[in-house]
């Protein structure tokens, strides 16, 4: 039995990058393995799974985000106490994967957790979020002064901006960059809903997790992250983007969804009264 299992998910991706996030996970001596699953139309990443706590698997073609990581997560969930979704652009150091082991050893009850998120400048990155509504996405993606102005706070306070992000909150939605799972709450939910080819997945995931766990920040623990947000500077990633928020808010709501409602009130009232 693996203390924890990962999988990195990867489609032409740079592989000094690559190398430096596979050698972040493995820097522990907690029994681990690593699945790199690959989408790309070549295997050139193979050349850099030699080690034998590395696992590469070759699709050949593009599967989606949450397709890919659902091979992994298949293969390792008899064999593994956590499971942690990466991205292949972060970075960690020696003591971090101890650290949110520990941290969720103590509590049966966390089903999910991520750690503060650095950028390479050092800002930390608000992936914290309330679960999302159409008109937080919209506001995101036209980014407008004159909106700012209007709805600024509104989206801080989406973000949990207003926290500094300097304490343990739970909170329904975590970024997928960073998702470090107990296995026992994938077995009870499921895997990532292979609809959503990219993006969105990781919200759908989180709340469904949310539904059964305590699904928290850790500031404990601390990664950093490129983050390139393609959707912004890609047509064809934005586009997939839009049509995941589509099928995301078909399947929980778009207006009215009273879990939703539910839900982000009581994180906002939870999370300003722990201050």
């Amino acid at each position: 039995m693996f203390d924890i299992t990962a999988a990195i998910v990867v489609y032409k991706n740079d592989l000094k990058t690559l190398q430096k996030t596979m050698d972040s996970f493995l820097n522990t001596d907690l029994n681990v393995m690593l699945y790199i699953v690959d989408n790309s139309p070549s295997d050139e990443a193979r050349c850099a799974c030699k080690s034998d706590k590395i696992k590469y698997i070759f699709n050949g073609k593009n599967l989606g985000f949450g397709a890919a990581h659902n091979i992994a997560m298949d293969q390792m969930i008899e064999k593994s106490k956590y499971h942690l979704v990466l991205n292949p652009d972060i970075f960690f150091e020696r003591g971090t994967l101890d650290s949110l082991y520990a941290f969720m050893e103590r509590d049966k009850t966390i089903g999910l957790v991520m750690p503060k998120i650095l950028g390479f400048d050092g800002k930390v990155q608000h992936l914290c979020r309330l679960l999302p509504e159409p008109c937080n996405l919209i506001l995101r993606r036209l980014n407008l002064k004159y909106l700012n102005a209007l709805f600024g706070a509104e989206n801080d306070n989406h973000k949990l901006g207003f926290t500094n992000y300097d304490r343990i909150m739970e909170v329904p939605c975590l970024s997928g960059c960073f998702m470090f799972i107990r296995c026992g709450a994938l077995k009870k939910i499921g895997f990532f809903d292979e609809r959503f080819f990219m993006y969105m997945e990781d919200f759908d995931l989180s709340r469904r997790i949310h539904k059964c766990y305590r699904t928290l920040f850790y500031p404990g623990a601390i990664a950093y992250h490129e983050h390139t947000r393609g959707s912004y500077k890609k047509l064809s990633l934005l586009l997939r983007h839009i049509l995941s928020s589509v099928r995301y808010f078909n399947k929980w709501g778009w207006f009215f969804d009273k879990e939703r409602e539910r839900i982000n009130r009581e994180t906002i009232d939870r999370v300003k009264n722990s201050h």
